[in-house]
């Protein structure tokens, strides 16, 4: 056996790929990082260029805010959905030109940034110890696992979706629909298993890009099947149909309404624990290649307060140019899991390719029309990779899974997110308001291992 043999693959934050594998691994996050971005726009109404650009500006204000330390991507969030949806078809905005709907948005958008800030300055000032207590292991592994658990859903509708036309009607004739259903599959499927297999066996550079490699695939099965059956799950996007080839999104400038504060300002509370969970995510998987390849410890779950200063940041900076708020992606952090590339440079590229697709037309329709199926069966290898991370949080702790307070908390968190979900759509009912599944599952769980916990002694060190 050479040396060779032994070296280990991978990139740690502070190193640098050569140029054509950063922008190979870069462009995966892009790609990871659409459709959840898209869809938000979507859901929410705001303009898809504009909300892709966002993403972009508002991850390199994060990894400027952060000194380049914490390798994660920010994007449109779907916490916030109900509320920003709600706000725009609300009575006292009816009648407002779009713009100015997403003008009102944009004030409680930003205000909700300075909500992660406060907190990042309380965990800086109190120290990480104080805020493992609110947010121990058994509460951020449950949450990182219920955020990929309630997306499984979106996996596998999006892995069985056939082509949607203009209009928002099936763009497949009625007798055929049947037969389209099945090809999604097939196309979904053969996503998958290439991504996984590309992933597993594939070594060197191609085992670090199963997440280009895998969807190429899939497009090639989706063309084979619009050629032998005459099936096109290929997508089109109205919105820049016609902008020409360049195209600047459209920027917005917020107007204060302090009815969007309200609705959007408290959201900002249920991304804390979900972006702590993503830390501690990102702390084990970095330090464990930092081990395998000698290299000293990489302190990333420390950075945790810079980190919510950053993800406010990225909320603010994001709601002044007209796009949805956010946070650190989970998708993204997936995808560094299953490439182990966790380089910072990697992200500031895949910041900019986002900011310079969103402005030519042609790259937005390109990876818009990249069929639903696809995009299905990479899902379903992603969000499942997020609730795998949420075990390995507990793992890496040591949280005892026999004790009584820590199964009651980690069940009901299990529980209240995933039934949240799949029972009320994400937005629980609860004596008149309507509270977002993984934020209702969070805030349980905290009260709960406060109640669990009080009067008990901290146990001696030995």
């Amino acid at each position: 056996m050479n040396a060779k043999d032994n070296e280990v693959i991978g990139y740690l934050p502070d190193e640098r790929p050569a140029f054509g594998r950063l922008m190979l691994y870069a462009l995966q996050h892009v790609i990871v990082m659409f459709p959840a971005t898209v869809a938000v726009a979507l859901i929410t109404n705001f303009h898809i260029s504009t909300t892709i650009f966002a993403s972009g500006l508002a991850t390199l204000a994060f990894i400027l805010v952060t000194k380049g330390q914490i390798p994660l991507y920010y994007g449109s969030s779907f916490s916030y959905v109900a509320a920003i949806a709600g706000l725009m078809g609300s009575e006292a905005l009816s009648g407002l030109p779009l713009n100015d709907k997403i003008a009102h948005a944009q004030f409680g958008i930003i205000l909700s940034g300075f909500v992660s800030i406060i907190a990042g300055v309380i965990v800086n000032r109190s120290g990480k110890d104080k805020i493992e207590k609110i947010l121990p292991a058994t509460i951020t592994g449950p949450i990182a696992m219920i955020i990929g658990l309630t997306l499984a859903s979106n996996a596998l509708l999006d892995a069985t979706s056939i082509a949607i036309d203009s209009a928002g009607t099936i763009g497949v004739a009625a007798d055929q629909i049947q037969l389209a259903e099945n090809m999604a599959w097939v196309i979904s499927l053969v996503t998958l298993l290439s991504t996984i297999l590309f992933s597993v066996y594939l070594k060197g550079l191609w085992g670090q890009l199963p997440l280009i490699l895998g969807p190429a695939v899939g497009l090639v099965t989706a063309l084979v099947v619009r050629a032998v059956t005459g099936i096109d799950l290929f997508k089109s996007l109205p919105e820049v149909a016609n902008q020409g080839v360049f195209a600047l999104p459209i920027f917005t400038m917020p107007i204060p309404n302090w009815a969007s504060v309200a609705a959007i300002m408290p959201i900002a509370l249920a991304t804390i624990p979900e972006s702590t969970a993503h830390v501690y995510q990102l702390d084990i998987y970095v330090n464990d290649l930092a081990e395998k390849k000698g290299k000293p410890r990489y302190n990333i779950a420390d950075k945790l307060g810079l980190n919510l200063i950053g993800d406010g940041i990225g909320d603010i900076v994001s709601g002044f140019v007209g796009g949805p708020a956010g946070t650190n992606y989970g998708e993204n952090i997936s995808a560094m899991a299953i490439t182990r590339v966790y380089s910072v440079p990697v992200i500031i590229a895949a910041a900019i390719i986002a900011m310079v697709i969103a402005c030519f037309t042609p790259l937005v329709n390109a990876i818009y029309s990249i069929p639903n199926a696809v995009i299905g069966g990479l899902e379903i290898y992603l969000f499942g990779a997020i609730a795998a991370q949420g075990i390995a949080i507990m793992v890496d702790k040591k949280v005892d899974l026999f004790d009584s307070k820590n199964i009651a908390v980690i069940a009901t968190i299990m529980i209240i997110g995933v039934g949240g979900q799949y029972a009320f759509g994400g937005n629980i009912p609860f004596f008149g308001i309507e509270i977002p599944s993984v934020a209702g599952a969070s805030i349980f769980g905290i009260i709960l291992n406060f109640i669990l916990n009080l009067g008990s002694k901290k146990e001696a060190t030995v």
